[in-house]
């Protein structure tokens, strides 16, 4: 029987290297998945160093590390606050998060994150969770799918599909969705297209941009000074936040300067040019190649407030 591989971790060694990994430090794995980030955090650690690796997805359990200084904690990265006062864990040295996908929820087409096989539309994250693909696509007005769809689909055609689903309801599964909007979509552009459908209603489901707001709002509370952020975003959605975020300290990119006219934020960036994966890592892992990799370093301010 062949084995699948449950994700490859994009930009590994740069993400790694950003967190500057201190042998005794605790760290965060915020998107374990397969765990290949977090074994790579945990080949620099010493033996009081400590790593915990959340996800939301229960399947991740099973890739779980067999280490004593390892904790698997089942849960979204917005309650992260609320995870590590659970643990016991007054601050972090280092937060990672990989926002992408992994190759075992697109290979699993049960779970209907993917257009190319006919699924049940589910694209939950957490298979906990109530509310599905379909349960948004018949029950949402139409208005609501298309806002959707333009938003976080950046679809120009958003209103014509968001009609044509309406029309075809009841949706059932990703068949039923694709053959709805396809007589919409340029033949070029179909593979482009439709993921971005499928990217949009995958974000809706989830809450995704919510709940990275609120990690990204939660590591400058959980964060010890001199602690790393690193995020690996995939769509421009997520890099808008993440660059504002690291540059003024807020997701909207406001900036507030002190009385010398210095910008006052909480960062410094480590890397003032957005790390991207290179040719060699493209040709090996073709999913990395929208990845994009921002690091920055807590500062001690005022701003920061403690975990509890």
């Amino acid at each position: 029987m062949e084995q699948t591989v449950y994700h490859i971790p994009a930009l590994l060694d740069e993400s790694i290297n950003g967190l500057a990994v201190k042998p005794g430090g605790t760290y965060v794995d915020v998107t374990f998945g397969g765990g290949g980030h977090s074994r790579a955090i945990m080949q620099r650690l010493g033996p009081d160093g400590r790593l915990v690796g959340m996800d939301q997805d229960m399947d991740a359990w099973a890739n779980r590390l067999d280490d004593e200084r390892f904790t698997f904690a089942h849960g979204n990265f917005a309650y992260l606050k609320n995870f590590l006062r659970y643990y016991g864990i007054d601050g972090v040295d280092g937060i990672l998060a990989d926002l992408g996908v992994s190759f075992h929820h697109f290979d699993d087409v049960a779970r209907g994150f993917t257009f190319r096989a006919d699924a049940p539309l589910d694209m939950r994250m957490n298979r906990a969770a109530s509310f599905t693909a379909r349960d948004l696509l018949n029950n949402y007005p139409e208005e609501r799918i298309a806002q959707v769809l333009y938003l976080y689909g950046e679809l120009r055609q958003s209103r014509r599909m968001a009609a044509a689903i309406v029309k075809a309801r009841p949706l059932e599964t990703t068949g039923d969705l694709v053959g709805a909007v396809r007589p919409l979509v340029k033949p070029s552009q179909e593979k482009k297209e439709l993921s971005m459908v499928f990217q949009a209603l995958r974000i809706e489901v989830n809450g995704e941009l919510d709940a990275l707001r609120r990690l990204l709002s939660q590591s400058l509370e959980v964060l010890n000074p001199g602690g790393r952020l690193a995020i690996i975003t995939y769509h421009s959605l997520e890099d808008r936040l993440v660059k504002n975020f690291m540059r003024t300290g807020n997701v909207e990119g406001r900036q507030e300067k002190d009385f010398y006219g210095r910008l006052n934020t909480p960062w410094r960036v480590v890397n003032a040019r957005v790390i991207v994966p290179d040719d060699q890592e493209v040709a090996r892992n073709p999913r990395s190649r929208s990845a994009k990799l921002r690091v920055a370093e807590l500062i001690s301010t005022d701003k920061q407030k403690p975990i509890s």
